[in-house]
């Protein structure tokens, strides 16, 4: 989320800016760049590992659909928890939920880093999710509160969007880095130093946030969890056992059994994690299951191309984290331009432009070849993706917060969070699970194409619910940016 010239206080004529910093100005400013380094820490690790996928398969013997839970414990936990440490922070002080979470972080990246076994590294990610779900809904609170004034928070907020937007790229960057000089075990090995710094600096640098005693939504935490976590397990089985057998009936059926159960509680609980009222809208809901869609096809993405240039251009880790540039850049440029797009064409319009844009990369993804070069096949579409990532990205953010009540805007954002994160774990598990169906043993392309055109699907699944539920009225370029400041408000004073 980015921050414009209206929200900086203006200078009034005849008054002098003040000549001396705040008394707690730099104890302020160490407090928000411990903050902000854990956040590049849970953002770097929703991608650090993926270049290392490869290695880590020849090391640990994963099948082709079982590894992608290297990225999916992550996600699920992360996702399934998220707005439950949201909560705890409430109830505990934001401060104390952040350490611990950073505490079980730590130990996770420690135990994947020691992991001998499949299941021992996807036990250690589900534990690194956990943590950064305790973790990461207090980082926006912790930046507000620390920052001593308004110009320092909205510069503290302006740089918790960097990291947060940037955090990806620098993940593959950084995880090819260590994989090609080390090991794929110093993808999550080098989260311990840096944890454990955070956590001696934190109660030094960082002040508390006050409580607000309630009760929990624990059976809507277990239920979101475990509902999307039977899902995708079940998704990725069915290569193996197929689509009718017992396992795959029975953990659709449990699956949704819990999400059933989560609605329910969600309508009955004092104090949901989800207030029932931001699904009764139809744009909120529209553009919440576009937001799925499109993480469901980006993330798929990021694990198919990553096999592709490793094991058939022959890229090393390093190379194959610096091909996923072209998409970064697409992203980075883009974003520069869509808040002018964005007040004077409207979210809708902007978001069938990006959905459409972005089923035709994919499609074009699928026609890659044995015999075909990176220049040729992958940096195209890539670049195309990023651009029309950043034409949806925007505009799903802020048709889902607008017309929230201020006390309503963390669940809101929390709620779009978690779609982002399960969106992107169950997008992961289907296509995957029609990547392993057409795999060849020995081979990577055979079942690529598919995948891919799954990815295109989703896209255009995601283009159909643009044009058939969104319905908003175009904004003035004025008013767009007005409400951009508003909710970049509402979010930092529910945090806070």
């Amino acid at each position: 989320m980015s921050l414009n010239a209206t929200s900086l206080p203006a200078r009034q004529p005849g008054r002098e800016l003040p000549s001396e910093l705040p008394p707690n100005a730099g104890r302020a400013a160490a407090g928000v760049a411990i903050v902000l380094v854990a956040q590049l820490m849970i953002v770097l690790d929703a991608t650090v590992v993926n270049v290392a996928l490869p290695r880590i398969d020849d090391d640990l013997g994963f099948g082709p659909a079982s590894l992608s839970w290297v990225l999916n414990a992550y996600t699920l936990a992360f996702g399934g928890l998220l707005l439950l440490g949201g909560r705890l922070g409430d109830v505990f002080g934001r401060l104390k939920v952040f350490e611990i979470g950073l505490a079980v972080f730590t130990l996770g990246s420690a135990l994947g880093g020691l992991a001998q076994t499949p299941g021992q590294l996807v036990a250690a990610r589900t534990f690194q999710g956990v943590g950064a779900a305790l973790a990461a809904p207090s980082v926006l609170a912790l930046l507000t509160t620390s920052a001593p004034d308004e110009a320092a928070r909205n510069r503290a907020l302006a740089l918790f969007g960097a990291v947060s937007s940037g955090g990806a790229s620098i993940g593959l960057i950084l995880g090819g880095l260590l994989t090609d000089v080390g090991s794929w075990r110093w993808t999550l090995f080098i989260n311990v130093p840096i944890g454990l710094a955070v956590i001696l600096l934190a109660p030094r640098f960082v002040t508390e946030t006050p409580r607000r005693p309630g009760r929990f939504d624990v059976v809507g935490a277990l239920t979101a969890t475990g509902g999307a976590v039977a899902l995708v397990w079940t998704l990725i089985g069915t290569p193996e056992h197929g689509w009718v057998s017992t396992r795959t009936v029975v953990g659709f059926a449990v699956g949704v059994a819990l999400l059933a159960v989560l609605a329910r509680t969600e309508l009955r609980h004092p104090h949901p994690l989800v207030q029932p009222r931001l699904v009764r809208d139809r744009n909120r809901v529209g553009a919440l299951a576009v937001m799925a869609l499109l993480l469901g096809a980006n993330l798929s993405m990021f694990f198919l191309v990553v096999q592709y240039v490793q094991g058939v251009l022959g890229f090393g880790p390093l190379m194959a984290g610096v091909a996923f540039l072209p998409f970064s850049l697409g992203i980075f440029a883009t974003s520069r331009v869509t808040p002018a797009l964005i007040g004077r064409v409207g979210p809708r319009a902007m978001m069938l432009a990006g959905t459409g844009t972005l089923a035709l990369a994919y499609a074009w993804l699928s026609t890659i070849g044995t015999g075909d070069t990176y220049l040729a096949a992958v940096f195209g579409p890539m670049a195309l993706a990023g651009i029309a990532s950043a034409l949806t990205f925007m505009p799903v953010t802020v048709i889902v917060l607008s017309g929230v009540e201020p006390e309503h805007a963390g669940s809101a954002s929390g709620l779009l969070q978690t779609t982002q994160q399960l969106g992107g774990a169950v997008g992961v598990g289907v296509i995957v699970s029609v990547y392993a169906t057409g795999a060849v043993p020995g081979q990577l392309v055979p079942g690529m194409a598919a995948a891919f055109l799954t990815s295109a699907t989703f896209a255009a699944l995601a283009l159909v619910v643009t044009a058939l539920v969104i319905r908003t009225r175009r904004p003035a370029t004025a008013e767009a940016g007005a409400a951009g400041d508003e909710l970049v408000e509402a979010v930092a004073a529910e945090a806070a």
